[in-house]
């Protein structure tokens, strides 16, 4: 999840990235109202999907164990349980409990569905796959957990929590560094371990005996043993969300920051994001003058503790309902409640600015089957940008004869009105 604690600020004003953010944009002027008025949950929403189905509904994960499913509906008011894990999930921790939702590419025809939660004794990361109940769509079976991948944790805090299925039919995962703070053990530059990284694994063929494979293009599947084939990505802090744009297939991850700033960064095969070598485009810890940034790939942005301090990564925008948004990677910030948009041409963001200042905790943007996005907050609301005012009323054929003849009848009014006395008939 976002960190919640709050950190030191430094601006570093002379940051092209952050100099960014100060620059003008059409992306600005939004606002936001309460996708669904009757509808709010007590316990914290950290994730919202849909399963791809046509059938028009969103899942609403709560981390303390639960999900919900309501239809799509802005006039709905109630939402069904749809799977219960609490007893197996551990929440103690403001970072841990169940915190990713994905759907199978062919749920319509196999009813599979993947899980993220954080368990207890041992602490760990659990990647599971369950099913829908055979007799009722609305509604998971519980008994159905087939265990993919385990993660030992050995910190509450940093466990990413995303998961998401590419293009490619495989199955992203975001694993966080492990905790504290410093990444202590290095596992963001260890290939060795799990921590740290976005992971890509094969489970189209999932069974106890054999849960995932290991796709053959995998970066690292060449490497010495030791190393983590499941590997796509590493030098990752705490990617709590990712996303992937469906038209350029482009993976957006959003990696949290420790003291000074947050960055987004395009996740490549194999690339080493830098941390903890580095946090954003600056040498970690701030008193290292210098480090060795060789073979590091930068991020496309960063923000300054200035304008947040964990950010909450979203989507690139590709519904029809804003079409003002349209191609740009809507984010936020969970402690300010800011909400952002930029542009990424692909070798550089074009444009960058703020469309909302709230006073929202944000732990997640949504996202339902026609790319419309949802801004989930933790006052229990759902909310979306207000869709602009495209058309003005119309008017009739017949109304605007009406009009013209009362205009006429005005002007001949007028004439009358004011013709001189001497141009009257004797």
């Amino acid at each position: 999840m976002p960190d919640f604690a709050l950190a030191g600020s430094d601006p570093r004003q002379d940051s092209v990235a952050y100099a960014s953010s100060r620059a003008t944009s059409a992306l600005k002027g939004q606002q936001i109202e309460k996708a669904f008025p009757g509808l709010s949950f007590s316990q914290e929403m950290v994730h919202l999907t849909h399963a791809g189905d046509g059938i028009n509904r969103l899942w609403a994960v709560l981390r303390p164990g639960v999900i919900m499913v309501f239809p799509n509906n802005s006039g709905v008011s109630s939402a069904g349980v749809f799977l219960n894990i609490a007893d197996r999930v551990n929440a103690q921790g403001q970072e841990e409990g169940l915190l990713g939702l994905a759907f199978d590419p062919h749920y319509k025809i196999n009813g599979f569905f993947y899980v993220n939660y954080t368990a207890a004794n041992p602490r760990r990361s659990v990647i599971s796959r369950f099913s829908v109940a055979s007799n009722n769509p609305g509604q998971a079976n519980a008994n159905s957990e087939l265990i993919i991948l385990e993660v030992n944790q050995p910190f509450a805090n940093h466990n990413g929590g995303t998961l998401e299925f590419g293009n490619d039919g495989y199955l992203y995962i975001a694993v966080g560094d492990g905790g504290s703070a410093g990444d202590p053990f290095g596992n963001g530059q260890n290939k060795n371990t799990l921590l740290g990284k976005i992971l890509r694994i094969d489970v189209s063929s999932a069974t106890a005996e054999e849960p995932y494979r290991i796709p053959s293009d995998n970066p690292f599947v060449s490497e010495p043993s030791g190393v983590r084939k499941e590997i796509w990505a590493y030098g990752l802090r705490n990617p709590w969300k990712f996303s992937f744009d469906p038209v350029t297939k482009d993976l957006w991850a959003a990696d949290v920051g420790q003291n000074d700033f947050e960055e987004i960064d395009i996740i490549k095969p194999g690339k080493n994001y830098g941390w903890n070598i580095m946090e954003g485009l600056h040498c970690f810890p701030p008193s290292v003058q210098t480090c060795n940034q060789t073979g590091l790939e930068p991020p496309i942005f960063e923000y300054s503790h200035d304008e947040g301090c964990s950010i909450t990564g979203g989507h690139v925008y590709r519904g029809k309902r804003t079409p003002e948004l349209a191609g740009a990677y809507i984010y936020a910030d969970f402690c300010s409640g800011r909400i952002w948009g930029l542009r990424y041409s692909g070798a550089s963001v074009t444009e960058q600015a703020l469309l909302i200042d709230t006073a929202l905790l944000i732990p997640a943007i949504g996202i339902d089957e026609k790319g419309e996005l949802y801004i989930l907050a933790f006052d229990g609301n759902i909310y979306r940008f207000v869709a602009p005012i495209t058309s003005v009323p119309s008017v009739s054929v017949l109304g605007l004869i009406a009009m013209a003849a009362a205009l006429a009848l005005i002007v001949l009014w007028q004439v009358l009105r004011t013709r001189p006395p001497s141009a009257k008939r004797s």
